[in-house]
């Protein structure tokens, strides 16, 4: 099994610390508003990692933070008037529901910024003493990160001249560019209202990189397996964890570091200013499914860029509906296994998760299983197969669903048409039916009515 590192920048053979078991943190969501589909984008990439490696016997312990304090949602509080955690819970409740919707499994461990206070404030204290962080005049502390030779090995970046002068940097949300010390501990406001936690250095509340840190080392220790984010998290978010916690504890902080590429909308950058943004409520209520939109996700390697096209959630609608129906045609019970699916399957995901390559190799199989008749104990081996497989795709066994006496009459009045020549009518009836998302098979035994 082998996964690219971006720490190294090569693709390697993944080896976890302590066998069989596997330490796995994964970035969560910012709750001040309603994730959208590039956030989904990671979420789905980190299960499919979590499903293959337990896939494959690993024991995996999943970590996901809720970011439920940071400028941003102090600005959401700013705004509604409402108070803090009325505002977390609204947005971190909607995003779980969102994970359910596409089969996300639910990480073991989900902890909340706001719940892991002291741990952070034990931290800085760490670093202070080990002067590799500094409290300023504006009784803020910041990283120090001239005191880590180290800085830039993840984001491949300089800081320059050591003894150049480097900004301090108190927004969570800074340019990309600009390599700066940054704050760990931002000393409280007006404008933070309510917001504001005591500490050695008066009150305040903690920067958004020092979280991410106290909350992975406090659940799977000082050094642990994976951490994943999208690539925008490179620099400088999974920079500064990697700065402040190898200083805090002298240890390396993470073996290997995984990272999903961007989403893109119908060829464009995702904006409200393009009407291009959705969150999955949005595409729910435009027709499509959960299982639909986990189909798309998963359809490209996590590390290309994805372009999300409602013509790309009408094709994993289709190929749904063929994996679908050949998957019913197989009435047995499921017993051993198809090996040739089974290991172009398994060598694919083991190449860094080729998602695309396992779904080609799935839907190569499909195709030349329906160019023959299929026994009944090879149909049980080929439903045995896919139930292992569907353990890491988590799309689900599909359901044999009966249409609805209404639906059925269309049918029948359809083929009354037919063979009264009445072929107006007959597209009439099939249009109808379309709206409804039904369709109609015409088969050797008479026409039937299928889902769509």
């Amino acid at each position: 099994m082998k996964f690219f590192n971006t720490l190294t920048r090569t693709k390697e053979e993944f080896v976890p610390l302590k066998p069989p078991h596997v330490g796995l943190y994964t970035c969560g969501p910012t709750v001040y508003d309603f994730v959208h589909i590039g956030n989904l984008r990671a979420f789905m990439f980190d299960d499919l990692l979590r499903r293959w490696l337990e896939y494959r016997g690993f024991n995996v312990t999943h970590v996901m933070n809720i970011t439920d304090v940071e400028d941003r949602i102090i600005n959401k509080v700013r705004e509604s008037g409402k108070p803090l955690k009325e505002v977390t819970n609204l947005y971190a409740t909607a995003f779980l529901a969102d994970l359910d919707r596409l089969n996300v499994k639910r990480a073991h461990i989900i902890p909340r910024a706001t719940e892991a206070i002291p741990g952070m404030i034990a931290m800085i204290e760490k670093l202070i003493a080990g002067n590799h962080a500094y409290v300023s005049d504006d009784k803020c502390v910041y990283y120090s990160i001239k005191s880590f030779p180290e800085y830039g090995k993840l984001s491949h970046r300089q800081v320059g001249d050591q003894s150049t002068a480097v900004a301090r940097i108190k927004s969570d949300d800074y340019d990309k560019e600009e390599m700066a010390d940054f704050a760990l501990w931002k000393a409280w406001d007006e404008k933070d209202g309510d917001v504001k936690w005591d500490s050695p250095w008066g009150p305040g509340r903690p920067g958004w990189h020092i979280e991410c840190s106290a909350m992975s080392i406090q659940h799977l220790g000082e050094t642990f397996d994976i951490h994943c984010g999208g690539e925008d998290l490179v620099f400088p978010h999974h920079e500064d964890e990697i700065a402040q916690s190898e200083a805090a504890t002298g240890k390396p902080f993470v073996r290997y570091w995984l990272h999903n590429a961007h989403l893109l909308v119908e060829g464009k950058k995702m904006s409200k200013r393009f009407n291009n943004y959705y969150a999955l409520g949005d595409l729910l209520a435009k027709g499509w499914s959960g299982r639909e939109v986990r189909y798309v996700l998963l359809s490209a390697h996590y590390r290309d860029p994805l372009n999300f096209t409602m013509d790309g959630l009408q094709a994993a609608r289709s190929a749904l509906q063929r994996m679908d129906e050949f998957l019913l045609k197989l009435d047995a019970n499921p017993a051993g296994i198809v090996p040739d699916l089974q290991s172009r399957f398994d060598a694919a995901m083991d190449d860094d998760l080729n998602t695309s390559a396992a779904l080609g190799a799935l839907f190569e199989f499909i195709r030349e299983a329906n160019k023959r008749t299929i026994a009944a104990s090879e149909a049980a081996a080929i439903l045995a197969t896919w139930q292992r497989i569907d353990q890491v795709l988590g799309f689900g066994m599909p359901v044999k669903s009966e249409a609805p006496a209404e639906v059925l009459a269309l049918v029948e009045e359809r083929q009354a048409a037919r063979k009264a020549k009445n072929f107006k009518r007959s597209d009439e009836i099939r249009d109808q039916l379309a709206k409804q998302r039904w369709g109609i098979e015409d088969t050797p035994k008479g026409p039937r009515a299928k889902r769509i």
